[in-house]
């Protein structure tokens, strides 16, 4: 059964709008109460890792496209399903299938948008799908102007399909957000922001990407308020029917337990680089240069 994300609701009405890393600080919103001159940071929080995130200018945009991050919604966890409809069957509920897909494409269910907090009845079709749309949290061209531009093809495919870069949300708040970054953009559920940008520094950590000073500084911000935040487990999106043959002790069946790595960057943090064949969570795109052992460089 598809992992159902959980959303956060423990912001409280008044935010702690100051925090101060070195010697930047927020302004504080009106109505609002101070945070403490040094805000203590966790380990294992969002503010913690967003420590670890480079601060640099924004690169130029030459050169980008959609399509240097592979073709949309590709099937990378090979559970037969495409990127988009396993993050419906993810975010929604009550969720029924097209006949005939093996459960693979969403045909309508209830969707909880965290974005707006508002709840939208999703039905598939030609003028009714784009109700509910997937944002990448960290927008695809942001992620090229911040480092992106270095990662191989393959990184940027995991990038633009990894469950933890993707949300269900509105579609008119997904349009607004376009490819905006924390600094521009945030959820008007504010109740949700805290979540948002914790995702959104777990992913520019993961993919080794940066953020500008201003967009640094927004995250901070709504951190302040939630300086417990954690930060975001890995998920995966297992099969949703076994594959013929499969049993409850192969790495197929439904009784597994073997890891799923979005690329060598969750391999090696998993302490498991290198991986070989025969490997828990092994997958051939690892060997990118064919020589038998994968997540090497």
């Amino acid at each position: 059964m598809a992992m159902k994300y959980l959303r956060s609701a423990l912001l409280s009405a008044a935010a702690l709008p100051l925090i101060l890393f070195g010697t930047a600080c927020v302004p504080q919103e009106s109505g609002s109460v101070a945070a403490p001159p040094q805000a203590e940071v966790q380990a294992g929080t969002a503010l913690e890792q967003l420590g670890s995130i480079p601060i640099k200018g924004r690169a130029p945009k030459t050169g980008y496209s959609r399509e240097e991050f592979g073709p949309a919604w590709a099937d990378v966890d090979h559970n037969g399903c495409d990127t988009r409809n396993d993050i419906l069957a993810r975010d929604l509920t009550d969720e029924t299938f097209k006949p005939g897909t093996q459960d693979c494409v969403v045909a309508s269910g209830t969707f909880a948008d965290p974005y707006t907090g508002t709840v939208i009845s999703f039905v598939r079709g030609n003028t009714t799908s784009t109700a509910v749309q997937i944002d990448h949290v960290v927008a695809l061209s942001d992620a090229w102007q911040k480092g992106a531009q270095q990662l191989s093809a393959e990184e940027r495919r995991q990038l633009a399909n990894d469950p933890l870069n993707l949300f269900a949300a509105d579609g008119p708040a997904n349009g607004a957000k376009s490819d905006s970054d924390a600094a521009t953009w945030l959820p008007a559920n504010k109740a949700f922001r805290c979540e948002y940008v914790a995702r959104q520094t777990a992913v520019k950590a993961e993919y080794r990407l940066w953020m500008t000073q201003a967009e640094h500084d927004a995250v901070a911000a709504v951190l302040a308020s939630c300086p417990g935040e954690p930060v975001p487990a890995r998920e995966g999106t297992a099969p949703r029917t076994a594959p013929a043959g499969a049993g409850p002790d192969t790495p197929e069946g439904q009784g597994s337990t073997t890891p799923v790595y979005a690329n060598c960057v969750a391999v090696k943090a998993a302490g498991a680089a290198p991986i070989r064949p025969g490997d828990p969570g092994w997958d051939p795109k690892f060997d990118g240069d064919g020589d038998g052992v994968g997540c090497t460089s």
